[in-house]
């Protein structure tokens, strides 16, 4: 276990969490192994099998400390907080929009297009890294294909055509086609432990896949904390359909960040070899995962990567990569309060 940006990652298996006044106590088979004063956490992650009190639970509620629960490989399971503190006019204009077919539309085309352009950079700079030229001149293609499916998204709009949801998520399907099938060339390092034939989800069938998955997992945790604190409902989303038990909306947010930060940090570890087949494993039926120690690695670099700060090409100001996604959900909220014409995606150069 460890903290990093005031967020407890609990990753040993058998932790038992406990309320000690206003600490929470952190045990291992009956061995104190950390205690952390509530004020200092704004968040708690717990992989596989933790434990809370019921005290411990209810401490963390009080003090607005959500408590998170994920899979061992990192998927998302469910979520612990107290009532939220949230705005109901902003959720009631967030309802009525998705309502709308035309406002469904919009906001969806342009989390598509913040997908489409922070992938296509991706693409860009992986092309001027590569050391081999026809491997960067396929790079530079892919980048320029998808950088016409974005225009046919923009003279579609400029012809005055409505798109429906359906053709942006087709869009979007192509995009991701183009992009996955020539992943492999971003890694310039450990191509043959790291090799990527095709998206497998749930569950990953090699590395890469596995690194994949459990950084967007990553990725989603954070927005839905976002979207929650700005008083938004994650589950109530515009391009991803409603399914019980989806936060549509979170994974409406994620979209941009998914090359921006969780494929460009996965690229990163391979090819500075942070990480290695050494730090997964392959269960029987073929189903690969994290050791605890790759596991804690990858966090570790999460975090960091976090820290880093950038310039926001919309409202030029710096911000740490871990605020970018408080500040998007900010700016879809003021869309939705009639304050911006459009909402308008991060994406960075």
């Amino acid at each position: 276990m460890e903290i990093k940006q005031n967020t407890l990652y609990l990753t040993t298996p058998k932790t038992y969490i406990s309320r000690d006044h206003l600490n929470l106590k952190v045990e291992v088979e009956r061995e104190v192994k950390l205690s952390v004063p509530i004020h200092h956490l704004e968040s708690v992650c717990a992989f596989g099998q933790i434990t809370f009190s019921a005290p411990a639970l209810q401490l963390c509620w009080e003090q607005g400390v959500p408590v998170n629960y994920f899979s061992e490989n990192g998927y998302l399971i469910g979520r612990w907080e107290g009532v939220p503190n949230t705005s109901v006019v902003l959720r009631r204009m967030q309802y009525r929009a998705a309502d709308d077919p035309q406002r469904i539309a919009a906001i969806a085309r342009q989390c598509v297009a913040g997908k489409l352009q922070n992938s296509r950079q991706s693409l860009l700079r992986s092309a001027r890294e590569s050391d081999v030229p026809e491997e960067g001149g396929r790079l530079q293609e892919c980048a320029a294909e998808i950088a016409h499916l974005l225009g046919a998204m923009q003279h579609a709009i400029n012809r005055g055509e409505a798109h429906t949801v359906d053709q942006i998520r087709g869009y979007e399907g192509q995009a991701s086609s183009l992009y996955f099938e020539i992943f492999s060339l971003h890694l310039r390092q450990q191509r043959e432990d790291f090799t990527f034939t095709t998206r497998s989800r749930r569950p990953a069938r090699d590395a890469i896949n596995c690194l994949l998955s459990f950084l967007y997992a990553l990725v989603r945790h954070d927005c839905i904390a976002a979207l929650t604190a700005t008083g938004l409902d994650p589950f109530v989303g515009y391009l991803h359909a409603e399914r019980p038990n989806r936060p549509g909306l979170a994974l409406d947010l994620m979209e941009e960040f998914r090359p921006l930060l969780a494929d460009r940090l996965a690229i990163t570890l391979v090819n500075r070899r942070q990480i290695s087949l050494d730090d997964f494993v392959t269960r029987e039926g073929g189903v690969v995962e994290f050791t605890p120690v790759g596991r804690k690695a990858v966090i570790t670099a999460y975090q960091t990567r976090k820290q880093e700060t950038v310039r926001h090409p919309l409202i030029e100001q710096e911000f740490r990569i871990g605020q970018l996604m408080l500040v998007q959900a900010r700016i879809l909220a003021r869309h939705l309060r009639g304050d911006l014409p459009e909402y308008l995606p991060c994406v960075l150069r």
